[in-house]
């Protein structure tokens, strides 16, 4: 989900409740990979996608009317547009290509190549005109060589060259998306943002999807399994852990909030390992200690800055 430029932490808030926070975000978001892959064994990629984001929008666009009355989801027409914007780079781009890509790309793999995004934005950083400091573009270095042992011909990573395209283009999707949002007129209030990001990328994904011959029909034959990792991806993918990590931004430090970006691809390679056994080997590895290690740098990098 886009994250919010300003964060602060109020003396009176608990530890243990930033903590509870930041594992329910550590792990909601790890197993969302885990859950895609179940989810697109017999349903329709885009069209789940669209599905999963028009009903986690319009349950927290009614939770919001309910609570603040109907008149907190009406935005201005430019917040519209970036929101929109915003909403289709991160979930139509970023959770629709991962969706596509883990029909050929183990879920652990997947997760490593997303978790891309800190260092792309490094990328996209410099590119806008700013000079982040050494140590940073040591970070980025390092994760640019885990990225090429994953996506070596032959190295054993696993999946296809189609698969993998795609998830590194999502990563990049999200990248943008992340990079444009603090710079574009949005909502407000987050969730109402987040709202309006969610609906904007379903009509997206739901025109991408029928475009590429899926239909509703598909979901005739979706299993069980399928069904309960879609409604599992709704809940705590979309709502609950994305309702912790705003929290988590207006009241815990940003440095400690951004660990997330290299404990989630943990969590998701060996929920992947355990639950599905993909295989954990030596390109994966590497790889993912290249990838991850990279984040951990950039973070801390950022962090004294």
């Amino acid at each position: 989900m886009t994250a919010q430029p300003v964060t602060r932490r109020p003396s009176d808030v608990s530890p243990g409740a930033v903590w509870l926070a930041l594992v329910i975000v550590y792990i909601a978001w790890g197993s969302t990979y885990l859950g895609i892959r179940i989810v697109v064994e017999d349903m329709p990629p885009l069209l789940s996608a669209a599905g999963r984001f028009l009903t986690a929008a319009v349950l927290m666009g009614s939770f919001l009317a309910v609570r603040s009355g109907p008149r907190v989801l009406r935005v201005r027409p430019r917040e519209l547009r970036g929101a929109a914007i915003v909403g289709i780079l991160l979930l139509a781009g970023g959770n629709g290509g991962v969706t596509l890509g883990e029909r050929t790309v183990p879920s652990g793999l997947a997760a490593l190549l997303v978790a891309m995004v800190p260092l792309w934005l490094i990328v996209l950083r410099f590119a806008a005109g700013e000079r982040p400091r050494l140590l940073t573009w040591t970070g980025v270095l390092v994760g640019f060589a885990g990225l090429g042992v994953l996506v070596l011909p032959g190295g054993g990573a696993g999946g296809t060259t189609t698969g993998i395209v795609l998830i590194v283009g999502a990563s990049l999707c999200w990248s943008v998306g992340s990079f444009l949002s603090p710079r574009m007129p949005m909502p407000t209030n987050p969730f109402v943002a987040t709202v309006w990001e969610m609906l904007s990328a379903a009509i997206a994904l739901l025109v991408l999807g029928t475009a590429r011959g899926e239909r509703p029909s598909d979901f005739a034959e979706a299993s069980t399994s399928s069904w309960i990792a879609l409604g599992y991806l709704v809940v705590f993918g979309s709502l609950v852990a994305y309702t912790a990590y705003v929290w988590l931004l207006q009241n815990a430090p940003l440095s400690l909030v951004s660990t997330y970006a290299y404990v989630n691809p943990v969590v998701a390679v060996l929920l992947g390992a355990v639950i599905v056994a993909e295989r954990l080997n030596g390109a994966i590895v590497t790889g993912g200690v290249g990838i991850v290690g990279g984040d951990a740098r950039v973070v801390e990098a950022e962090r004294k800055r």
